[in-house]
């Protein structure tokens, strides 16, 4: 499987796109967000992704860095079915709070021809805290976040037995969720910034987290592969080295500052038959 970082920055960057990505194995992809809006659609043509191939979106929360650009990917989507260049149908999900905005605004912000399609081809589908829902033919199972600001949800995929990628969303990881993030072979957590430059970027007002502390509790909770995300940009250029030597400081898995449009192998050993781990 490979997991395709389509943007990597917070609400309010220039220097890269908000935070969205795609996990993708074979031809068929799932969407995590969308961005702030229809940038989302060059982001996915610049990773060389067809929306024919998404049949599956999650939506985390109702921020607009992370929904507007799933009305985009929609509308697009919507238009290729009526044209007959789009194969089945297309999954959405999202907490139940979260879908009625999502459902106002797709039925306010785009075309008739387009919205008559939900409930018939396009599936507006609530998930619960704990809920489990097979997407890319692999358990996954949203949880709440217990999100500070807006209600959020996460998701953790088994990818094999053992074996699991987990999301946080963008808020620092709550203990409610230890069940879903400990011993996760990926786990991928927001770092707002450096801590070394707290007292520039505030991350705490924002209720957000920063490279060490997120670092510190992938090590506590025993993840293999940790992906830090939904960052300031004033740092682009160097983020990766900068993030990468203070993450260093506590932890010392697989540590990853990728920049958008990044691709990272997911990778794991499958048991071998008749043997246990």
């Amino acid at each position: 499987m490979k997991l395709i970082m389509l943007g990597t920055g917070s609400a309010t960057v220039t220097d890269c796109y908000n935070t969205c990505f795609l996990l993708k194995e074979g031809e068929s992809s799932f969407l995590a967000d969308g961005g702030g809006g229809n940038g989302i659609l060059t982001q996915l043509k610049k990773a060389g992704e067809d929306l024919k191939n998404i049949h599956d979106i999650f939506v985390t929360h109702k921020h607009i860095d992370h929904i507007l650009g799933v009305i985009w990917v929609v509308r697009v989507i919507s238009q290729k079915m009526n044209q007959g260049k789009y194969k089945g149908d297309l999954n959405i999900y999202a907490h139940k709070e979260l879908m009625e905005i999502l459902e106002n605004m797709l039925y306010t912000l785009i075309r008739e021809k387009e919205t008559k399609l939900i409930g018939k081809r396009v599936h507006l589908i609530c998930v619960e805290d704990g809920e489990e829902k097979t997407i890319l033919q692999k358990k996954t199972v949203f949880f709440d976040i217990h999100s500070t600001k807006a209600k959020q949800f996460g998701f953790t995929m088994n990818l094999a037995d053992g074996v699991r990628l987990t999301c946080c969303g963008d808020e620092p990881y709550k203990e409610a969720a230890e069940k879903y993030v400990k011993g996760s072979k990926w786990l991928m957590h927001e770092a707002f910034c450096l801590y070394s430059q707290a007292d520039i970027f505030k991350p705490y007002e924002k209720h957000h987290s920063t490279v060490l502390e997120a670092c510190r509790t992938a090590r506590r909770l025993g993840v293999e592969n940790l992906i830090l995300y939904h960052t300031e940009d004033k740092n682009i250029v160097d983020r990766k080295r900068l993030y990468t030597e203070e993450g260093r400081k506590e932890f010392s898995g697989n540590l990853y500052v990728p920049e958008d449009l990044e691709t990272i192998e997911l990778a794991w050993e499958e048991p071998l038959k008749g043997k246990t781990q």
